[in-house]
C-alpha cells in the first residue's frame, strides 16, 4: 500500500513543485487507515465521489511552490488511480458489502415518536402553569403498560 509521501512524490514528478504542496491531499485520502488499516479503508474516499469531496475540502485548485495552479480533482484522480488502477464510484464499493443482520436493524420511528408525544402531553398536563411550578414527571399506569408492551414487542421482533 502506498504511503501519502509516495503519492506526493508522484505528484511532484507529474506537475512539479514540492512534496509539501500535495502531501495534505494525499494524507486526507488515506486518513481512513486509522479506522481500518488495510485495503478496506479505501471504500471511504477512494472513488469518484471522494475525488469531488477532496475538491470541496481543499478548494478547486492548489498553487504549487513553483507557482503552477493544479486542479485538486487531478490530484485526487491520480491518488485513486495509483491505488486501484481506475476510479470506481462509491456505489461500486457499496454493492460489494456483504450485509449482516445488524446493518438492517432499525426501530419503528413512528412508534417512538408516538410514545414521546404521550410522555410530553402527560408532562404538560401534570404541571401547574398558574403557579409557575415545574411539571412533575409522573407516568400513569396506562403509559407504563404501553411502554412495557412496546418494549416486549420490540424484543420479540428484535427491533431493539
Amino acid at each position: 500500500m502506498a504511503h501519502p509521501l509516495h503519492h506526493a512524490q508522484s505528484s511532484v514528478r507529474k506537475w512539479g513543485g514540492a512534496v509539501e504542496d500535495y502531501l495534505a491531499i494525499h494524507a486526507w485520502f488515506d486518513e481512513s487507515k486509522k479506522i481500518v488499516a488495510d485495503f478496506r479503508h479505501r471504500a471511504l474516499r477512494h472513488h469518484a465521489e471522494g475525488v469531488f469531496l477532496a475538491e470541496q475540502v481543499f478548494g478547486v485548485t492548489i498553487t504549487t511552490s513553483a507557482g503552477r495552479e493544479i486542479p485538486v480533482r487531478w490530484i485526487g484522480e491520480q491518488h485513486v488511480t495509483e491505488d486501484l488502477g481506475f476510479i470506481p464510484s462509491a456505489a461500486d464499493w457499496l454493492r460489494r458489502i456483504d450485509p449482516s443482520s445488524w446493518m438492517n436493524r432499525s426501530r419503528r420511528l413512528s412508534r417512538a415518536l408516538a410514545k414521546q408525544r404521550i410522555e410530553e402531553s402527560s408532562v404538560a398536563r401534570s404541571g401547574d402553569s398558574a403557579s409557575g411550578m415545574v411539571p412533575s414527571f409522573q407516568i400513569t399506569q396506562d403509559q407504563l403498560r404501553l411502554a412495557e408492551t412496546s418494549k416486549g414487542l420490540g424484543k420479540s421482533l428484535r427491533l431493539n
